[in-house]
């Protein structure tokens, strides 16, 4: 028996437009299953014996991540919040003092959230093989057979041999040049490092407080001092930021002499760019991974992803071409990883399409932006059955709703009233207000904002079912 840990708080940023900032990548579709990467993970679990998960996440992602878990119809033991990134010694410490909280000195099997596996079988006889080292007190990482000489990751040189896959660390290495990554693979003595790991929560930490003890003492002070909000564990975020940020690999593997890896061939890719996502895609007889309603003339071995309109290719080789409502990436395969300068670039002009879409997950449904313009904005808004959003009001715009289906229960400073369909209502600048959906279907409305400023972040909040205090929780 174990307790599997999903870190599920990374950014994903070299699969912009698709992913970002607000919306990163392990909580998208990419495949057209009509599951996101976090939803697989969890489902690849089945038919393991285990515990109720873990997972770690950022803040800001606290209601993608239930309602995840929802959509999966998973239950989890707690959802711990990270205050901030400081990567994955500080935030696997914290899963672990999770654990131990909770009296279970359990088996963790930490995974991220957003890889990729073919051949899931392959998955869980290495977990299986894997479980005996760790319960005898190993820290156990998971390498993969390289297929090729990849320049992306990093590679772990494998040592004395424990019987099955399993092997004694020889050494840790960078992620190299091609000239490098070929001696390894032609070696046949370095695997690829996945970031996956197992051991106890004692046993991490234990060793983290050997060799990183200023992690350890920060992060078990954060636990000590964090708080229970609904269904999250807060860790305390003044004492959790005075972290450094390190990874668990430089903090503990690297150090310590309690180390192994277990060897497996699971058709592994952590889908870190558009290039690997191709890789892992099925493709037709000309090579083509494609998503969404697409034309493809003359077009080979390239990536196609449509979701707002109809995109046809002509003449396209080694090419990945994304579709979104505000943003179209056209790139050639090899030069994909360079996807990052584009977000830095956005990120660097305080573009909008660096930090999210026009379609925005809230705890109490979504929103669309359909138009924007000179002192206006359209939305629509969808309201989950039995969901309210925050009695709040604006500084500097007014709102027009009108209800498209569903019942509106409104509260408009000392009024209340029920909308049905056809029916309207006007917010004026400063004034209280509160929409929420008293029936038993989705509630569809249209917004028209009105005012010299439209930014979400102008947004008092008075109460709130959700517990948030900022305008883009």
């Amino acid at each position: 028996m174990f307790t599997p840990v999903i870190m599920a708080g990374g950014s994903g940023s070299r699969l912009w437009p698709l992913s970002r900032q607000n919306l990163p990548k392990q909580f998208l579709d990419l495949d057209g299953t009509g599951t996101s990467l976090l939803q697989q993970t969890l489902g690849r679990l089945s038919g393991l014996e285990h515990a109720e998960p873990v997972v770690v996440t950022n803040e800001k992602y606290r209601f993608l991540v239930a309602e995840q878990l929802r959509l999966s119809e998973t239950s989890s033991l707690a959802t711990v919040l990270e205050p901030c990134s400081r990567n994955t010694a500080p935030a696997i410490a914290l899963a672990a003092f999770t654990l131990l909280q909770h009296g279970d000195d359990t088996v963790m099997l930490v995974l991220a959230s957003d890889h990729h596996f073919t051949r899931p079988k392959e998955l869980h006889e290495a977990i299986s093989e894997a479980l005996p080292l760790a319960e005898q007190g190993r820290l156990v990482t998971f390498g993969i057979t390289p297929t090729r000489a990849e320049t992306g990751y990093g590679y772990i040189k494998t040592g004395t041999p424990l019987g099955g896959n399993g092997f004694q660390i020889d050494a840790f290495a960078e992620k190299p040049n091609a000239a490098t990554a070929a001696a390894y693979v032609a070696g046949g003595e370095h695997l690829w490092n996945s970031g996956m790991f197992m051991f106890r929560a004692s046993t991490y930490l234990h060793e983290l407080e050997q060799h990183a003890p200023e992690i350890f003492a920060h992060c078990k002070a954060a636990m000590n001092a964090g708080s229970h909000d609904m269904d999250f564990i807060r860790p305390d975020k003044t004492l959790f930021s005075q972290c450094s940020d390190n990874s668990i690999d430089y903090a503990i593997m690297e150090q310590t002499l309690n180390a192994c890896v277990m060897a497996m061939d699971a058709g592994w890719s952590d889908i870190g760019s558009w290039q690997s996502l191709w890789e892992s895609s099925a493709q037709d007889s000309d090579g083509n991974a494609t998503y969404g309603d697409t034309c493809l003339h003359n077009t080979h071995n390239s990536l196609v992803h449509a979701h707002h309109r109809h995109v046809a290719t002509i003449g396209l080789d080694d090419h990945v071409v994304v579709e979104t409502k505000d943003a179209v990436l056209v790139a050639h395969k090899s030069e994909t990883q360079k996807v990052k300068e584009i977000v830095e670039y956005l990120k660097a002009n305080n573009r909008p399409e660096y930090s999210g879409h026009s379609h925005t997950v809230r705890p109490w449904g979504d929103f669309d932006t359909i138009d924007a313009g000179h002192r206006y904005q359209v939305k629509r808004i969808t309201v989950q059955p039995g969901q309210k959003l925050s009695l709040q009001m604006h500084y500097h715009r007014a709102e027009h709703w009108i209800v498209v289906s569903g019942t509106a229960h409104v509260v408009c400073g000392d009024r209340e009233m029920i909308l049905t369909e056809n029916q309207s209502t006007y917010i004026p600048v400063g004034e209280k207000h509160r929409l929420s959906n008293p029936g038993k279907v989705p509630l569809e409305v249209i917004e028209v904002q009105s005012g010299n400023y439209l930014g979400e972040d102008d947004i008092v909040r008075f109460t709130d079912v959700y517990g948030r205090c900022g305008a883009d929780d």
